[in-house]
């Protein structure tokens, strides 16, 4: 075997960082963000974690949150519903929508006082 060869051999099986992103693992950097108030990056992280498993619930719910703190209430509605859809009984998700519905018709009972 020459040394070209075994170096490759070697260099092969050590481990790169380079693993293929997983959903959870994207979910929870995305977490990690949204803790520190990094809106921006904890929705790129949840729209990649569902990216890679669409029917992640807890993923959709994060988005629908970042979202919601990013003021984009139409998809953030969208989301939410979408993850009620795939798992109805999540008192979880449900909590959250009920909340942004809430704080949605106060925004929007703002905006028709305030034109």
């Amino acid at each position: 075997m020459s040394l070209g060869l075994s170096l490759v051999l070697v260099f092969s099986q050590l481990p790169t960082g380079l693993d293929p992103p997983t959903s959870r693992a994207e979910l929870s950097f995305g977490i990690a963000a949204a803790r520190r108030g990094l809106w921006v990056e904890a929705r790129f992280r949840f729209e990649r974690a569902v990216a890679l498993d669409p029917e992640n619930v807890q993923a959709l719910n994060d988005l629908a949150v970042s979202l919601e703190q990013q003021g984009e209430f139409e998809k953030a509605r969208e989301t939410y519903e979408r993850a009620l859809k795939l798992k109805p009984g999540s008192t979880y998700v449900q909590q959250n929508y009920d909340l942004f519905r809430e704080a949605d018709a106060k925004r929007n009972r703002k905006s028709k006082k305030h034109p």
